[in-house]
């Protein structure tokens, strides 16, 4: 991915009008960033819930800031008009909610997973081709620096061919307040859809794009809290590489007991601050009323911005012929045939600058994007195929994967 500060084009001399719909968790962390971004001009939303949009709307005494609609068919309709949309709405409206923005004339962001089934997915790929609109799908965790450079690393050949990947997450997701649907397969919920996509986003990002088969297990094993938790999951490469990705959400053992205390988003957590082992399970002790006002209020600090150390979702390690690559608090350790190096990374760009920088590029003619409909489209055809792959017993053969580049 483009790595070159972000421009706009003598055919774009202003800044890219952008509405957002749905504020929830998602779209508040990505306020800071299209807030520094110059290409961008965040000009209205559309959010059903009168609270959250009384939150987000401008005062009444600036005609500077956005503009909140209670739908995203009167966000399209406004005044002046958009020229990308940012889909942030849960997974089970992402089809009707990309295609009503790219049927305006918008270019479209969609958050991951990009539909709750591969079917929706790739309809909305036809949608943006007919339209000539560009699709894009993010955040997801290879926007982290350290995966970008482990990525670097492997082009420039240098540790030689990538020939397996692992990337290990340990959380609590499984008891965090939850939306009922966000637990629920069939609507794009439980950790492999919605936890999954960043892995097999990572892996593909790592190992190329072209997965050809899956062959998982998951697991649902709370019977308080329904809902696929935990996976183990195989992926093979048509060229070549290897993969396992496993997850589990069930709020025992932290990631960051594997990667030097280091959360999520960036940050240095003792022991004592992760609150799945001082706390009981939100999700699963409160009614569903309650679970949802607690979600909300999560929502604007769920996701933190800057941090002073790299996002550390669980632990990736890269193996390559001549060496291997792992994350560190601050970039990456590379042992190869020169011994360890350490690799320390920018802290001056956030995942999410990164997306939009993405997307700038891509709008103006910079760069070709990666992380386009038809790359989405393969990292939910993954996640699909786990989950059958678990059910039927059996290896899962792909037929809609995209290389790197060829999206």
């Amino acid at each position: 991915m483009n790595e070159r500060p972000p421009t706009m084009t003598s055919t774009n001399e202003r800044p890219w009008r952008v509405g957002i719909v749905g504020m929830g968790a998602a779209a508040q962390a990505f306020l800071p960033a299209f807030a520094k971004h110059p290409g961008f001009d965040w000009v209205a939303f559309a959010e059903p819930d009168e609270q959250l949009r009384l939150k987000h709307a401008q005062p009444s005494t600036d005609t500077s800031g956005p503009v909140g609609c209670a739908s995203l068919s009167e966000m399209l309709a406004l005044e002046g008009g958009l020229d990308v949309v940012y889909v942030a709405t849960p997974t089970d409206l992402h089809l009707q909610h990309v295609k009503s923005a790219l049927a305006a004339g918008c270019h479209v962001l969609v958050e991951k997973p990009m539909a709750s089934r591969l079917d929706e997915a790739l309809d909305m790929v036809r949608a943006a081709e007919l339209s000539g609109k560009l699709l894009m799908v993010g955040h997801s965790h290879s926007y982290d620096r350290p995966i970008l450079e482990m990525r670097r690393i492997i082009e420039s050949g240098v540790l030689g061919r990538v020939q397996m990947v692992h990337t290990w997450c340990f959380t609590d997701w499984m008891y965090r307040p939850r939306r009922a649907e966000e637990l629920d397969h069939r609507l794009g919920g439980g950790v492999t859809y919605r936890q999954g996509a960043h892995q097999f986003d990572i892996i593909r990002f790592l190992c190329g794009g072209l997965v050809s088969s899956v062959r998982a297990k998951t697991f649902d094993w709370d019977p308080k809290r329904r809902g696929v938790g935990a996976h183990t999951v195989f992926l093979d490469f048509e060229t070549g590489p290897a993969a396992t990705a496993v997850y589990n959400g069930y709020g025992g053992l932290s990631s960051m007991d594997l990667g030097f205390n280091i959360s999520e988003w960036g940050f240095a957590q003792a022991l004592g601050e992760r609150s799945w082992r001082t706390k009981p399970p939100e999700g699963q002790i409160l009614g569903a009323q309650a679970e949802l006002a607690a979600k909300k209020a999560r929502a604007a600090s769920a996701i933190p911005g800057a941090a002073p150390h790299q996002p550390f979702f669980g632990l990736t390690l890269v193996s390559c012929e001549g060496g291997d690559l792992r994350q560190t608090p601050n970039g990456l350790s590379m042992d190869g045939p020169q011994g360890r190096k350490i690799i320390d990374l920018p802290l001056d760009q956030t995942p999410r600058d990164l997306v939009l920088q993405e997307l700038s590029d891509a709008l103006c003619g910079v760069a070709k994007p990666i992380h386009t409909g038809a790359w989405g489209a393969a990292n939910l055809e993954v996640c699909e195929a786990a989950i059958a792959s678990s059910h039927e017993k059996a290896e899962i053969t792909l037929k809609h994967q995209v290389g790197l580049g060829s999206s």
